[in-house]
């Protein structure tokens, strides 16, 4: 994490709002107010298993007095989430960034919020934030079932018939249609945000958009590309310590395992905190920050990998 915009505060709240999915709420030690948030922001949070994970705000910002996120039981996992269900507790301190904001809510005659899931989060704030300023906006939300879908019953009885909601029982089959939403272009914008088949349906239901008026929050933006992860050795210069990567794993995970302390934000290869050199060997680079002319130099160890074993160093070494 970046020190300079971290925040310890203290887990005030912990339910569940809906099968799997836990609500947390972090507020300062002193009760004092937080840093305010725009609708569509998020935090970083570093979970008790010492992974990063970014989580979508839900509450509204202007001034808050805490942090509102969900948090879905992710068996599959490399751990993130297991840890937040299991090891974080009301009273328990937690470390968060500052929020910041990849998903900015513009200005337009009416939104379109599409949800599926626990993407519903971004929304919820959203939605509020344009009920409070008498923006006109519709939300579609998808979900498996009932009990999976959280915040369902608040959003119908705060907004009405503004709220459309579609259980599909985990059948494609039965999935929504969205087409009558796309079939004619016009002024207005839509947010989505959800698992990536609900994500790679809108973008191609929109194609005769103008691209800017479509907008997706995804946290990981590796989700989209096919990589194959094999195993490989990692060496760090300065210290002629070797770890094994195995293929579940990051680099940066394996070395946060192993005591080794690197910087790190985003951990999906958008921010450029986890920056290390190359010293010996290929990387595949997976990131979305490096310039060509660095990737014989420079890897960042979150999302990219050795093509065969590598050797690494700290920038600052």
């Amino acid at each position: 994490m970046n020190k300079s915009n971290e925040l310890n505060l203290l887990v005030s709240e912990k339910r569940e709002v809906a099968k799997d999915i836990l609500e947390f709420r972090f507020a300062a030690p002193d009760g004092s107010g937080l840093p305010p948030f725009s609708p569509g922001s998020h935090i970083a949070v570093m979970t008790p298993s010492g992974a990063n994970r970014q989580y979508s705000l839900i509450n509204v910002g202007h001034q808050p007095e805490f942090y509102q996120i969900a948090v879905k039981l992710e068996p599959e996992s490399r751990g993130g989430s297991q840890s937040m269900h299991a090891d974080l507790g009301i009273g328990d301190p937690v470390t968060v960034q500052a929020p910041e904001n990849s998903f900015p809510l513009i200005e337009a005659p009416e939104y379109l919020f599409i949800g599926g899931g626990i993407g519903i989060t971004p929304l919820v704030g959203m939605a509020s934030f344009c009920d409070a300023n008498d923006k006109p906006f519709r939300l579609i939300y998808c979900a498996r079932s009932e009990e999976h879908a959280a915040y369902c019953e608040q959003l119908k009885s705060t907004f009405g018939d503004r709220v459309v909601v579609h259980f599909d029982g985990g059948d494609p089959e039965k999935a929504y249609d969205f087409w009558e939403e796309f079939m004619i272009p016009n002024a207005n914008h839509t947010y989505c945000c959800g698992p990536k088949p609900l994500m790679e349906e809108i973008q191609a239901l929109s194609g005769h958009w103008p691209e800017e008026q479509i907008h997706f929050e995804d946290f990981n933006p590796q989700s989209g590309r096919e990589y194959i992860n094999s195993p490989f050795v990692v060496s760090i210069k300065s210290t002629g310590e070797s770890f094994q990567v195995d293929e579940a794993s990051t680099i940066l995970e394996t070395l946060r395992s192993n005591g080794l302390r690197v910087p790190s934000s985003c951990e999906s290869g958008t921010c450029g905190s986890c920056k290390m050199r190359l010293v010996a060997g290929e990387a595949e680079h997976r990131d979305f920050v490096l310039e060509s002319d660095e990737y014989d130099s420079a890897i960042m160890v979150c999302v990219s990998r050795g093509r065969g074993d590598i050797e690494i160093d700290f920038e600052d070494y």
